[in-house]
């Protein structure tokens, strides 16, 4: 017998609009939206609590920071699957494109080829119906590396790849336009400076004169052969924009200035910023503030890029920042979901998915009462 379930007495978030309604689920699919706040018997009476779609998370680097907890620490990959995906449902995430890069640098033994093999065990879990959320992946692909070409040949249609990225991380560009800051990160991250800093950054642009453009072809047509949507990513310049928007790109992950944005927007493509980025108030790397992008109406997405449970409350931010509740939470559900290709979630509507989450506001925090996975409590 297909079970059913009523979400009763609730503030749902539709895509334009917050009404007090209720949500009838049967099996894994919504069934009906309703308004008024009657509580038929059986129903959960959720007190006034919001309900809104299930979080669609594009853009996330959490999996490799369970996959290597610490440097050169390699955990038990279907231990670290599992707690990833937990970790998401906890946060309210329903749907999650998992950032794995490909293209690796085998003569400077840093960025080790992994994509293949992880995303091969993530799959298995899936098929076991071990995963508590929907994945998909997210292949980042760095035209500056020695690899990139052969690594997207090993992925085919049949790998869920529903986004790539067309990275380019070459020193002096893009996000660190600025060597210093670079300098810094690197300096924390790998212990590199002076003259091992200097001899990093000959090496990586000889790498990208010798294979950027090559890698860059070949990733715009893998991403057709996946019929994966493409992506820019950190995108400074009118004239990157214009190159992005000449490959189809429909989609800019964090833009690093006004500029980028707004031309981004002028071509037509949808600008993601990162989640940490609105709560925090800037950019870790000193580029352009998500809220400036968002006042200037020049940012579509949130992605909650390194700290997962940043997703729900940056949204949450957004709206207060607008006036518009509904509209910050679109952010993460509707608008995400949408960029991808995804047309049966990230909206209350009857015949989609049942991908749905419980909050109320505790402090100007959001906080969960239940995350739904197709009809299936997760969290």
């Amino acid at each position: 017998m297909t079970e059913e379930m009523i979400l009763a007495n609730a503030t749902l978030v539709l895509p334009d609009e917050t009404v007090v309604g209720s949500l009838r689920i049967v099996g894994d699919t919504i069934a009906e939206v309703a308004t008024g706040a009657t509580v038929p018997a059986g129903a959960i009476d959720c007190e006034g609590d919001y309900v809104c779609p299930g979080l669609v998370e594009l853009h996330t680097d959490n999996l490799e920071r369970h996959i290597q907890p610490r440097p050169k620490v390699d955990w038990p990959h279907a231990a670290a699957i599992l707690a990833h995906d937990a970790e998401l449902a906890s946060t309210g995430i329903t749907t999650v494109f998992d950032a794995m890069r490909i293209g690796s640098i085998p003569s400077g033994q840093r960025y080790v080829k992994y994509a293949r093999g992880l995303s091969r065990e993530l799959w298995q879990l899936r098929e076991q119906d071990a995963l508590k959320i929907s994945h998909f992946l997210h292949l980042r692909a760095e035209v500056c590396s020695e690899t990139l070409a052969e690594e997207l040949n090993e992925f085919g249609p049949e790998d869920r790849v529903g986004l790539v990225s067309l990275m380019d991380h070459t020193p002096g560009q893009r996000q660190f336009r600025d060597l210093s800051k670079l300098e810094a990160y690197l300096k924390g991250k790998l212990g590199l400076e002076g003259d091992g800093f200097l001899q990093h950054v000959a090496d990586l642009k000889a790498m990208r004169d010798r294979y950027g453009d090559l890698h860059e072809v070949e990733t715009v047509k893998a991403a057709k052969r996946f019929g994966a949507m493409l992506a820019s990513h950190d995108d400074t310049t009118d004239e990157q924009v214009r190159v992005s928007a000449g490959h189809g790109i429909t989609l800019a992950e964090f833009p690093t200035t006004v500029e980028a944005a707004q031309s981004c927007h002028d071509h037509g493509i949808k600008v993601m910023m990162g989640a940490p980025n609105v709560i925090r108030g800037g950019s870790h790397s000193g580029n352009v503030a998500a809220h400036e992008l968002a006042q200037l109406g020049h940012l579509d997405i949130l992605s909650s890029d390194y700290v997962p449970s940043a997703l729900l409350l940056s949204a949450v931010k957004l709206g207060e920042m607008w006036g518009d509740f509904a509209r910050g939470l679109k952010t993460v559900t509707k608008t995400s979901a949408e960029v991808v290709g995804l047309d049966d979630r990230g909206e209350l509507r009857a015949g989609t998915r049942a991908d749905v989450i419980r909050f109320r506001m505790r402090e100007g925090t959001p906080a969960l009462n239940g995350v739904w996975s197709r009809g299936r409590r997760v969290a």
